[in-house]
């Protein structure tokens, strides 16, 4: 029996040291989530998968679903088409909806950080819809965003028929696609400045003062973790995104269709754990990092940077040397105004002794707009000048 358990304790320690980055032993996948029905873990920056439990499976992500909703409402910040500081005014429709909510009134207003608050701490169905409401003019058209941008970013196993995660016939998504979302919107840092609190509070200046405690226990109880989001119907039971950041390494771990709201937390705990205690990153460039000019043509600006759209890092198992690298940039020919403030402008590639270990985008800096008949004019005068 001794020698039984020597040989298995051998051939495990062997797999670990020449297994791949993205499986993990099978004796492992079912101590990490014995009791969700799909799982996934990442590393964020470059999104390898750290450790599979049927992540393709299409189930009911519950208010995960907002994972979606927020980064739209982010998107729209960013863009300008919102302010924090905006005013959000409540529908009858939006303050109609059940489950988890604030109880706004019909009419009432909301800065959109309070809607932004609420969503990302309380899951807040009526806040969510307000904001579905306020960025395209009805939850239908909203829910048609949050579809279209699920398809941009290849996700073919996800379908939304509401804002708020609500049971809806064919509304689902899967844990690699809700992975997919939570590392899209952590592009917009900015966002776990509201997931990361425990508590917050609504209305405090009034006799209505509203008390916003964090779905997500975690975010008090584990070091590093700052969101993202919770979900609980019946259909879905139990289900958790969160990400961690410890060392300069962020993950993202996903459990769907947990018995309960313990053993989800101690499932993805379990996962937290194996990932900071296998792996570690190793930073490259931040967000924002200038990596070369592109031309554009009949903008009413020349040129604009190619920056990077989001943190680039190289993963690797804790205590490998990381070996020369080398980096490419390939940039956009021909790109025509107007161009959008964080559109795709080229590429990032890293590669390890000729494979590649990254491949991200390279976006624009800035918006370009068309140039006025004035601005060519100018342009094509200063030309002529010129050659004389």
């Amino acid at each position: 029996m001794k020698r039984l358990v020597g040989a298995l304790i051998s051939f495990f320690m062997m797999f670990t040291l020449l297994g791949s980055q993205s499986v993990f032993a099978a004796e492992k996948q079912a101590e990490l989530s014995n009791d969700s029905k799909s799982a996934i873990l990442i590393e964020r920056d470059t999104g390898t998968i750290l450790y599979d439990k049927n992540s393709n499976e299409k189930l009911p992500p519950a208010s995960m679903t907002k994972i979606m909703t927020m980064l739209l409402i982010m998107e729209a910040l960013d863009s300008g088409k919102l302010s924090l500081e905006e005013k959000v005014r409540t529908s009858e429709y939006a303050a109609s909806m059940g489950g988890s909510q604030i109880f706004l009134e019909p009419g009432e207003e909301m800065k959109v950080k309070e809607m932004l608050l609420a969503i990302s701490i309380g899951s807040a169905n009526d806040a969510s819809v307000a904001m579905a409401e306020k960025i395209a003019g009805s939850e239908e058209a909203f829910v048609d965003l949050m579809n279209k941008k699920a398809a941009s970013l290849g996700l073919k196993n996800t379908h939304f028929k509401n804002t708020t995660g609500l049971t809806a016939k064919d509304h689902y998504s899967t844990a690699h696609d809700m992975a997919m979302m939570a590392k899209e919107l952590l592009k917009h840092e900015e966002i776990t400045d509201f997931t990361k609190m425990y508590e917050s509070y609504l209305r405090e200046n009034t006799d209505n003062k509203f008390w916003l405690v964090n779905t997500n226990k975690l975010v008090k109880f584990y070091p590093g973790v700052d969101g993202l989001k919770t979900g609980f119907t019946r259909d879905a039971m139990y289900c958790l995104t969160a990400t961690a950041k410890k060392d300069g390494m962020r993950v993202i771990a996903v459990v769907f269709g947990a018995p309960t709201s313990k053993s989800r937390n101690a499932q993805i705990t379990k996962m937290l754990d194996f990932s900071f205690s296998q792996y570690a990153t190793h930073p490259v460039y931040k967000k924002g990092a200038t990596l070369g000019k592109v031309k554009i043509s009949k903008g009413n600006i020349k040129d604009i940077k190619a920056v990077t759209g989001e943190s680039v890092s190289v993963l690797t198992k804790k205590g490998e040397k990381l070996d020369q690298i080398t980096k490419e940039v390939k940039l956009k020919d021909h790109l025509k105004a107007p161009i959008h403030k964080g559109e795709e402008v080229g590429m990032l590639i890293i590669k390890k002794d000729g494979k590649v270990l990254v491949k991200t985008a390279l976006t624009a800096e800035k918006s370009v707009k068309r140039a006025s008949w004035w601005d060519l004019y100018k342009r094509s005068f200063g030309l002529f000048t010129h050659s004389k």
